[in-house]
């Protein structure tokens, strides 16, 4: 028998046969248990030789005996598994998934002991006499004018009108622009601030927002050819409370499609401080937007770096806040446990007049929580731990603006205290970000939309996520897992500093701190030059970089890591750190 069946599987012709035969279920009695490896027969048919090819993918090895097993047994065993998206009971998957991430550790507590919020109460003093001078005024300032009658808001609705007509055709930062009704919004701001019903400090204030934040009844793309027409009939949460908070939506911002880096179906967002480079992405437009006074404030939205890469790179400021903090509800999904939403700005202080605005818990997204938010603008630095890597701080992509940053900290009666973190493979965590991505675009990638967007190279959507259909459950599982160690080291770390100071683009920790859910807010701090102009895409002839001699000068930024929920505490760190450095200020010639 034995000889038979090794005759069997090993000629040609009759090994069809001799898998039809293993497929075939044995009889079970009525009263047995189920059991697996007896499903009806299903799927295409498998070879040990389609397993040897597989194991190139998933870095494994198996036997020839054991490949001869999995063959045999597949089509009864774990085949059927794909029956929800490729047998007769398809179905379409909706809503999140049912395991929720928390950032906060279990046993532990995370946030301010109390909420408050105080704002600096600093006279601005005269309105400019300069509209540029207006466009490029903080939030801080322009909401103290608004406040006392100084100026209107559709005085400052028209202003930003006219920035946008002249100088939005060399950024491409606008994929709508809303002046009809963002007057109209303007107007009525204007006569219930004349009526006594000040709501506050975003009143009459004009904004964008990223466009993968719905908006009823105006055009929502994300940034995706498919979706070039797309009206929702609500309202995103976050677009919601702005506008309870009275501020004016003016326009729908660029965004990488599918938030992926810079490009969209109307092309490539510029940066405003070296017009030759991308904005970088995906909050490509806000960020542009901010650098070039389009707007007074802009949310943007994180899940690798989408917030911190654009702001350091067009010198905002840019708050990721906790995972929470912010609920998505009617924002595009990515990936549901890392994407977060945050304000870009034109500084520290204006950051956190947006976030309290639109912090809270919604009942469409089951991942935002109530947690406490305390801030005071006039409160001093002074005695806060702030951390370091040495060796990050020595090396790329660290430079001499981020060793600066230190020493303004210890300026400001900050006291540097050096941490570690493990010598771990941090970048195999991104198995959750292309899991999950490739879950939420699932249907994309089946029924061919992705192959509408205009960018097709290696490293944009459409090959990762068709790549990622081959990642295994099992990696993303110790994915997760590692991702509870990372967030158990973090915790360590944050009881021996209050805040932590790393090089913006540091990739480790840009992945770190999205999985485990710190906030982290990226300001501006100094300049540097650069020889070549960078990019967020990987080379490629067709996308020469532009290369500058002299070598240009552009902003540089460094980024502040604190507590879960403890936004407050960042927002002073980096509040003292933006007083000291003195260069917020500057502008991007030409603009």
């Amino acid at each position: 028998m034995t000889d038979r069946r090794r005759f069997l599987l090993t000629t040609p012709g009759l090994l069809a046969a001799a898998s039809a035969a293993a497929q075939t279920p044995p009889p079970t009695a009525a009263t047995s248990p189920p059991t697996f490896a007896t499903l009806p027969p299903t799927g295409p048919q498998v070879t040990p030789a389609t397993f040897a090819e597989a194991e190139k993918l998933m870095q494994v090895t198996m036997t020839p005996a054991q490949r001869q097993m999995a063959a045999q047994t597949w089509p009864t065993s774990l085949a059927g598994l794909m029956k929800r998206r490729s047998g007769a009971k398809q179905l379409k998957i909706e809503g999140a998934p049912a395991t929720r991430f928390d950032p906060v550790l279990p046993g532990t507590k995370a946030g301010p002991p109390r909420a408050r919020f105080v704002r600096s109460m600093a006279d601005p003093g005269p309105l400019p006499a300069a509209d540029a001078d207006i466009a490029y005024a903080s939030v801080a300032h322009l909401s103290r004018w608004i406040e006392s009658g100084k100026l209107t808001s559709e005085r400052l609705t028209t202003i930003y009108l006219e920035r946008i007509r002249r100088l939005d055709p060399q950024l491409r930062a606008v994929i709508t622009l809303l002046p009809e009704q963002a007057l109209e919004q303007a107007r009525a701001a204007d006569r219930e601030i004349a009526a006594g019903r000040y709501r506050g400090a975003l009143h009459g204030i004009p904004y964008g927002v990223k466009d993968l934040l719905d908006t009823a009844g105006i055009a929502t793309t994300w940034g995706a050819e498919p979706l070039k027409d797309r009206i929702p009939v609500t309202d995103a949460a976050v677009v919601a409370r702005l506008h309870d908070a009275g501020a004016v939506l003016l326009a729908k911002l660029s965004l990488g499609a599918l938030a992926m880096n810079d490009i969209w179906f109307g092309g490539q967002t510029m940066n405003p401080w070296l017009p030759e480079e991308g904005a970088s992405g995906s909050s490509a437009g806000p960020g542009a937007a901010m650098a070039a006074a389009l707007v007074a404030f802009t949310i943007g939205s994180e899940t690798g770096g989408s917030i911190v890469s654009p702001s350091m790179r067009c010198g905002v400021t840019g708050l990721r806040p906790t995972f929470g903090r912010v609920p998505r509800t009617g924002a595009m999904t990515l990936c549901w446990s890392l994407d977060k939403l945050g304000p870009m700005t034109r500084s520290v202080e204006d950051a956190m007049l947006v976030l309290r605005a639109i912090a809270g818990p919604d009942a469409g997204d089951e991942a935002s929580v109530h947690a406490r938010l305390d801030f005071d603008a006039v409160g001093s630095a002074r005695g806060l731990r702030i951390g370091y890597l040495p060796e990050w701080l020595r090396e790329a992509p660290a430079n001499d603006v981020d060793r600066a940053a230190l020493e303004l900290a210890k300026k400001a009666g900050m006291k540097p205290v050096p941490v570690a973190l493990p010598d771990w493979p941090y970048h195999t965590l991104n198995t959750i970000l292309f899991a999950e991505a490739a879950a939420a675009f699932e249907e994309w990638t089946l029924d061919g939309r992705m192959d509408k967007l205009s960018e097709q190279t290696p490293d944009a959507w459409p090959n990762l996520l068709r790549e990622a259909r081959f990642l295994s459950a099992v990696d993303f599982v110790q994915a997760d897992r590692l991702r509870r160690m990372v967030a158990q080291r973090m915790a360590a770390i944050f009881e021996q500093v209050d805040v932590l100071l790393v090089p913006s683009l540091r990739d480790e920790m840009l992945v770190v701190s999205n999985n485990t859910g710190h906030p982290s807010l990226t300001l501006r701090t100094g300049f540097v030059h650069v020889a070549e102009a960078r990019s967020d895409w990987a080379p490629h002839p067709s996308r020469p970089l532009p290369k500058f001699t002299p070598p240009r000068r552009v902003p540089h930024g460094v980024t502040l890591i604190g507590r879960l929920f403890d936004e407050g505490t960042l927002a002073r760190a980096g509040m003292a750190l933006e007083k000291l450095a003195g260069v917020a200020g500057e502008r991007p010639p030409g603009f």
